[in-house]
């Protein structure tokens, strides 16, 4: 990867920001589009989550289709990932509904957990079946998976579907520390994952609550790409008194990045090194029925 640029994944909504927890919650299309409209830099990628009227997550394909129009509407390069999460309902049929968009709304990139976690009070229940099976359809559809670790286990079953075929290069992991259960924002543990990064890899590392901050450093540090956002940290600072913004998540990640002289990688840099075509969507803005299977 060149060195001067890292890629910046925005994971704005994710499961557990509501308004309940959070003034600044990005939950539904239209704030979606307030934050990116707001944020001055190319966001290389964003990683959503679909809300339901109740702000609970949501699998529904029609819901989606609204957040990445969104996103085409002012960006047609930057890569879309949807969440395939676990979660809330583990079932395959569930997680695999967004998968199925096609034309201008189909997905460049699915999230896939590489193994079952606890958090602090649920559990994502991913099994080798299901894993598989995600990634299958996802390869069918021509969608990336966005391969998500939370620790070595998780790298040791990503060089499992390497080895039997189910995932192709280049490969796109996103480390997410500070779990509970997992690995955390700690120079031993970062040295560790990413000496099992599979050659042909590009890798972003995230941190959960107040390890963000510091996972975000280490990557930058170390060449890598970051992943912010209020999905994993609703806070600016330590003492938890600063509620944060979206945008305000992504100028802390570019000012360090500045200070290390790199910056931004452009979305259609990111594009092209993924292997994504750079297309213009023309069928955004009204969510055709053509568009669903």
């Amino acid at each position: 990867m060149n060195q001067k640029y890292f890629v910046l994944s925005l994971a704005p909504t994710g499961i557990i920001p509501s308004s309940h927890n959070t003034q600044h919650a990005t939950l539904y299309p239209k704030q979606l589009a307030a934050v990116l409209d707001n944020i001055e830099v190319d966001v290389s990628a964003v990683h959503l989550h679909a809300r339901d009227e109740k702000e609970q997550h949501s699998g529904d394909p029609a819901r989606y289709a609204d957040y990445i129009a969104t996103v085409r509407e002012r960006s047609c390069d930057t890569v879309v990932c949807v969440s395939c999460s676990g979660r809330l309902d583990p079932s395959f049929e569930a997680r695999s509904k967004v998968l199925e968009l096609t034309g201008d709304l189909r997905p460049d990139m699915g999230s896939l957990t590489l193994s079952s976690l606890n958090f602090p009070n649920s559990a994502s229940v991913n099994t080798p079946d299901t894993i598989i099976r995600l990634a299958a359809a996802m390869g069918e559809r021509g969608i990336k998976p966005e391969l998500e670790v939370f620790d070595l286990g998780m790298m040791n079953f990503a060089h499992y579907l390497i080895k039997k075929g189910y995932i192709e290069p280049p490969y796109y992991f996103n480390f997410i520390l500070g779990n509970i259960a997992g690995a955390q924002a700690k120079a031993s543990h970062i040295d560790v994952l990413l000496s099992e990064l599979p050659e042909d890899s590009i890798w972003n590392i995230g941190g959960i609550g107040l390890q963000q901050s510091p996972a975000i450093a280490a990557s930058l540090a170390l060449g890598g790409g970051v992943r912010t956002g209020l999905e994993d940290n609703l806070w600016l600072d330590d003492k938890r008194t600063q509620a944060a913004r979206n945008e305000d998540l992504v100028a802390h990640a570019v000012f360090v990045g500045d200070k290390l002289g790199r910056r931004p990688m452009p979305a259609a840099m990111l594009r092209e090194r993924l292997g994504f075509s750079s297309q213009s969507f023309a069928n955004t803005s009204s969510i055709a029925e053509e568009c669903m299977p």
